[in-house]
């Protein structure tokens, strides 16, 4: 009996079924605020949004007009996307004319000078924030600020973890056992999540503006010159057009265990390098134009498919808090927004990442070798642009192996995953949302992606303008539900509590900017600063 096949015959009994009960999830959705002709808003932060600094729920990532909604850890996926519906709800009672951008590439842009940067107020800790943005800026230039995308918290409870445990017999630490399960559960993602967009990548096609001045793959959509795509793309996102860079080529960040991933990524943000040295850690003016000169300015720069991650307290990094505490949750990072979607995700594509994310867990997890990392890399590059291909091949052990081939061997896996959790919860609501996604492997249901370009030949639209028709659609959805008097004063309450917050921070500061700065890089030698590793180096 294989290693998946006993674990899930051992979490099939009673008692370990039912800690599956406890899965907590989490959301942070991006969105682009625009005006009504579908240009990035210029306008700032709305007051009755509250600070970007300390509302718990609304917040920005990047640029000034990129909105983030950020939901509380939930067991129940229905009040998980009710809660971001509400939050929703409570943004367009204060975006007056604007509207929510529903798609992951953007809308219209103008130069890059005319994409505002987020701002957070003159304390040191948001200062930093808005630094970080600016030193982005400088080395991606700020129309990579404009993306946007969904990003899904997973985590299993410690009630699970004590049952697989006893079942496998490990004498670890609880914490040591759910560190090392989490990191094995991110070594499978990340051999596995192409398919995850192919299923969800909803982004084939862009704005000329996004690209202008960059080197490109991209082909003009029929007679259209104003929309670019490839014809078999699938997320445009996660491929080069996004946060990706020469520089960070040569870094690999190893997932074998905690202590690799913090030496390879305490590496990257404690060298310097000569590219971003040139740039120059302040300007003429004396301003920070960047947090560093290295590699990376914070973990964060890094932009992977999937992190560990734990709960960092103030002014604490994201890879000691990782150090001094282990893996806390996963966040999942590869997931467009669903431009069909008001709320940019489904309840059933929640199921089935559920599904998938324990799949991930379950199955063997070898550790990673060089050899694989390529591959991987090769894969992104393949499914971004081609995924949608009925020959496309993918590498697999050093070989080429058919896409929809390996897409069926792990769907079966998920499936067994997803009649797991359908046990726990009494309901079918995982194996339907399988069954939904097997349809677009069959052919019987195509991808949003493939729905996008398929409404845009069909209407005979561009990329914005077809974006543009959703985003009035959403608007209208949200503003024909507003909220009732008793929401709506909680939320308005949560903003001038958070303005309150963000004026107590300003004014508890005692030490300099260049001190802040420098206490918070301190905290990057304790995990190992080495050099950043290369696939030379790292065996990952």
């Amino acid at each position: 009996m294989s290693q998946f096949d006993a674990q899930l015959q051992a979490l099939s009994g009673a008692k370990a079924n039912q800690t599956l009960r406890g899965i907590l999830r989490g959301i942070e959705k991006e969105s682009l605020r625009v005006s009504p002709d579908g240009r990035l808003a210029q306008t700032s932060h709305p007051l009755g949004l509250g600070s970007a600094l300390t509302h718990p729920h609304i917040t920005t990532d990047y640029s000034e007009a990129l909105l983030e909604f950020i939901t509380e850890p939930q067991t129940s996926i229905g009040t998980l996307l009710n809660q971001l519906d509400d939050v929703h709800r409570y943004t367009y009672s204060q975006l007056q004319d604007e509207y929510l951008w529903p798609a992951s590439m953007p809308c219209v842009l103008g130069a890059d000078g005319d994409i505002p940067v987020a701002r957070y107020g003159t304390s040191n800790s948001g200062t930093m924030k808005t630094v970080y943005r600016l030193g982005l800026g400088h080395r991606y230039g700020r129309a990579m600020q404009t993306i946007a995308g969904v990003h899904y918290n997973f985590s299993l409870p410690d009630d699970f973890w004590r049952e697989l445990a006893r079942d496998m017999g490990n004498q670890q630490s609880l914490q040591a056992f759910k560190t090392d399960r989490y990191f094995a559960l991110i070594r499978n993602f990340r051999r596995y999540f192409w398919l995850l967009v192919y299923l969800f990548g909803a982004a084939p096609a862009v704005c000329r503006s996004f690209v202008r001045g960059r080197e490109h793959a991209l082909e003009a959509f029929g007679e259209d010159q104003n929309t670019l795509h490839t014809p078999y793309a699938t997320s445009l996102r996660m491929g080069d057009l996004g946060y990706q860079s020469d520089a960070q080529q040569s870094l690999v960040v190893c997932y074998n265990n905690l202590d690799n991933y913090l030496q390879t990524l305490c590496g990257a943000i404690t060298q310097p390098h000569t590219e971003y040295q040139n740039i120059g850690l302040k300007g003429a003016d004396g301003q920070y134009q960047q947090l560093n000169t290295s590699l990376l300015q914070i973990e964060n720069e890094f932009y992977s498919t999937i992190r560990p991650k734990r709960t960092a307290k103030s002014g604490q990094t994201a890879l000691q808090a990782l150090q001094l505490g282990g893996v806390e949750y996963v966040e999942v990072r590869c997931v467009d927004l669903n431009p069909f979607e008001p709320l940019g995700v489904s309840e059933s594509q929640l199921h089935y990442l559920d599904a998938f994310l324990l799949f991930c867990l379950l199955e063997d997890s070898p550790e990673a070798t060089d050899a694989e990392y390529q591959d991987l890399q090769d894969n992104q590059a393949r499914i971004v642009y081609s995924g949608r291909d009925p020959a496309l091949m993918l590498r697999r052990n050093g070989g080429d192996v058919n896409m929809r081939e390996w897409a069926g061997e792990i769907q079966k896996g998920v499936e067994r995953c997803a009649a797991l959790l359908d046990q726990a919860n009494g309901e079918r609501r995982y194996q339907n949302a399988c069954a939904e996604q097997r349809q677009k492997l069959t052919g019987e249901q195509i991808t949003p992606a493939a729905q996008v370009l398929k409404d845009l030949a069909e209407h005979r639209q561009t990329y914005y303008a077809h974006t543009l028709k959703l985003a009035e659609q959403h608007r209208d959805y949200f503003a024909a539900r507003p909220l009732d008097a008793k929401q709506q004063g909680r939320f308005a309450e949560l903003a001038e509590q958070s303005k309150r917050q963000q004026t107590e921070v300003e004014a508890a500061d005692r030490i300099s900017f260049d001190e802040y700065l420098a206490n918070y890089y301190a905290q990057y030698t304790c995990c190992g600063g080495a050099p950043a590793a290369t696939s030379a180096q790292s065996g990952c």
